[in-house]
């Protein structure tokens, strides 16, 4: 009876310890995915891409809520797959012919004296099939990656957090990013409706019966979030004059254009990796001195605003981490190419890169309700 009072008052503890259940402020879970995409563009080991979308897959499995938009993770996993099959299918018939081991030809003919270096057809070599499906897998990553931040943190609840500056733009982004989310939730609800009324759902009378209410559902959404942009005051001019916008949406310009350059340097690889970086800081640090500056005469309410704290530092230091590691730790792509050969693993930045997958157990959990 001693013990399983124990037992009980043990168990207790433990209930006690774990984190409520909430939602992880959606800036730290598209910190953490951006860290993850920039890694994928640092390298082109197939082992260490591999595991960068598994980190990814592990994470979003473990954290991802029970909302329909959350399904649309699956749709771009499978976008992933096409962009890698459509690289390699577009080397294999015209591309850039790697001299290396041959695995078989292919007829060619001759292009225009314009398209030099390109061939279509001729002899298709291991070498290019293996760059050609590194390139198509690297892109696959970011696309998951991007999925990821999607189906962990919906979109629309970053332009609670973006400057009153900003807001405009970030309302127009946030619709251009939820289309994938907002599909995959209209497809989801139109097949279980056919289902239910025992129509077909395969093959090419099920595409046409659910393309068509798909297509009508999403000119309803349009319709509506027009009247409720429109009654929510959207586009409207606060006091100021126009001297002050114009200066003000100048220096912001300015400012992302610098940091926009900084991480293209930055991520090439280039000799002016310095100058890549100083730009990325002074363009980062004039655009949000910028957009508070203006955002502050610009009066804007959020309603239950989300929270920061000790579980979202410890996501962006497990994303940091990651990016940490294959900006210090590796040298990026070889010069002349992946070589002929069966892929080699690099223990520590493998190690390093599980670190990545940390947020599945220190993340709150989901609630239910959501």
């Amino acid at each position: 009876m001693t013990l399983t009072s124990a037992e009980s008052g043990l168990t207790q503890r433990l209930r006690e310890l774990q984190p409520l259940p909430r939602l992880l402020h959606p800036g730290a879970w598209w910190v953490w995915a951006l860290c993850l995409a920039y890694s994928a563009m640092r390298t082109s080991d197939l082992v260490l891409l591999l595991t960068i979308a598994a980190v990814a897959g592990v994470v979003v499995s473990q954290r991802r809520g029970r909302a329909p938009w959350a399904n649309a993770y699956g749709l771009l996993l499978k976008l992933g797959l096409v962009t890698v099959a459509v690289t390699v299918l577009l080397q294999l018939l015209i591309g850039v012919r790697v001299p290396g081991h041959t695995l078989f030809t292919l007829p060619s003919v001759d292009l225009p004296h314009w398209l030099q270096g390109l061939s279509l057809g001729g002899p298709i070599t291991g070498e290019a099939v293996l760059n050609s499906f590194a390139a198509g897998l690297r892109l696959a990553v970011l696309i998951a990656c991007f999925g990821a931040a999607n189906a962990l943190a919906h979109p629309a609840r970053l332009v609670r957090i973006l400057p009153a500056a900003l807001y405009e733009v970030g309302v127009a982004i946030v619709v251009a990013m939820t289309f994938v989310p907002q599909l995959a939730e209209s497809v989801v609800r139109v097949r279980a409706a056919q289902r239910l009324r025992g129509r077909p759902i395969t093959g090419l009378r099920g595409l046409r019966g659910i393309a068509v209410p798909v297509l009508e559902e999403a000119l309803e959404r349009a319709i509506s979030l027009a009247a409720s942009m429109d009654s929510r005051g959207y586009g409207r001019r606060a006091g100021r004059s126009a001297v002050s916008r114009r200066v003000t949406n100048t220096l912001l310009l300015a400012g992302l254009g610098c940091a926009v350059v900084g991480t293209y340097q930055v991520i090439g690889g280039t000799d002016t990796r310095t100058l890549g970086v100083v730009l990325l800081v002074a363009g980062t640090l004039l655009a949000l001195a910028t957009g508070f500056l203006a955002g502050s005469r610009t009066g804007r309410t959020r309603y239950r605003p989300d929270r920061w704290g000790l579980p979202e530092w410890l996501v962006v230091a497990c994303g940091a981490a990651v990016a940490a590691t294959y900006t210090f730790g590796l040298h990026g792509a070889p010069p002349g190419g992946l070589p002929w050969a069966w892929p080699a693993l690099d223990t520590l930045p493998f190690m390093l890169t599980l670190v990545g997958a940390l947020p599945a157990a220190i993340a709150p959990p989901v609630p239910a309700a959501r």
